[in-house]
C-alpha cells in the first residue's frame, strides 16, 4: 500500500502526449460547459446540458431548484478559478489551492467548506461513503485540529510531486477521493486539482462523460472496497480520449 492509501500498476497505464500548457487551456476554454454538465450529472443534478448552457449565459432557469442552480454556478466559478490559477503559473498541488478551490465548489452545500474536516467548528461527524449493497467505506476520523488529515494529505501530496505527471493527476483524484478531506464535495475538488496538475504540466484535462457516470459510479465502489487503483486511472484516460 503506497502513501495515498491504495496501489496501481503503472505500467499498465496507456502513454499520454503533452499537447502543451497553452493548447491545453484553449480545449478546456472551449470545452467548458461540457466539463460544468459533467460534473454536475455526476452528482445527480436535473440540470440538461443546453440549460447549463443557458444558466452560463446569464439566462436564469424556470423550475430548476436554487440548490441545483447553485451547484452549477458554483462549477462554473470553481472552473474558471482552476483556469486562472493555470494560466497564471499560480497553480500547485498544495493545501492552499484545494482548499481554495473547495471553498467554491462546496459553499452552501457542504456541511463546512475551505477547511478540512476537524479544522472548523464541526470536530465530530464523520461522513461515510455509501457504496449501496457494498456497505459503507469509512474513512479516518474527523477529530479537532485535523492533525491526521493534514499529515495524511502533506505525506501523500510529497509523494504525488515525485510520479510522472500524469500518473500523479490521476492518483492526486483517487487520493482526494478515498481520503475524503472534506465533508462533501471531495472527488469534485480533485478533479479540479488532477485537472491542474495535467494542464500545468501541459496535458489535456479529464472529464466524465454525463453518458459514462454509472459506469464511473461502479468503478469507483469497487475502489473503494479493494483499494487498487489500476482500472480508474485506466477509466480517466480513456475518458480523456473522449
Amino acid at each position: 500500500m503506497s502513501k495515498l492509501g491504495f496501489t496501481w500498476n503503472a505500467a499498465s497505464l496507456p502513454a499520454v502526449q503533452p499537447v502543451g500548457i497553452k493548447m491545453a487551456v484553449a480545449i478546456y476554454k472551449q470545452q467548458f460547459t461540457a466539463f460544468v454538465w459533467d460534473a454536475s450529472a455526476l452528482e445527480g443534478n436535473p440540470y440538461t446540458y443546453v440549460e447549463v448552457k443557458t444558466l452560463l449565459d446569464g439566462v436564469t432557469i424556470g423550475g430548476r431548484k436554487v440548490s441545483d442552480t447553485e451547484q452549477v454556478l458554483n462549477l462554473a466559478d470553481s472552473n474558471k478559478k482552476l483556469l486562472e490559477l493555470v494560466t497564471s503559473g499560480r497553480f500547485d498541488l498544495n493545501k492552499e489551492t484545494f482548499t481554495l478551490l473547495h471553498t467554491i465548489i462546496a459553499r452552501n452545500e457542504a456541511l463546512e467548506w475551505g477547511v478540512l474536516r476537524g479544522e472548523g467548528e464541526q470536530t465530530q461527524y464523520t461522513p461515510n461513503v455509501h457504496l449501496g449493497e457494498a456497505g459503507l467505506y469509512k474513512p479516518l476520523p474527523t477529530l479537532p485540529g485535523a492533525v491526521e488529515l493534514n499529515r495524511v494529505f502533506a505525506e501523500g501530496v510529497a509523494h504525488i510531486k515525485t510520479l510522472p505527471p500524469v500518473e500523479g493527476a490521476l492518483a492526486t483524484f483517487l487520493f482526494g477521493a478515498l481520503q475524503q478531506f472534506f465533508f462533501d464535495g471531495n472527488k469534485r475538488t480533485s478533479r479540479h486539482m488532477m485537472n491542474g496538475w495535467l494542464m500545468s504540466h501541459g496535458f489535456r484535462a479529464i472529464s466524465i462523460p454525463a453518458a459514462r457516470a454509472q459506469e464511473f459510479n461502479e468503478k469507483m465502489v469497487q475502489f473503494y472496497i479493494s483499494k487498487e487503483g489500476t482500472e480508474m486511472m485506466q477509466f480517466l484516460l480513456d475518458c480523456q480520449s473522449d
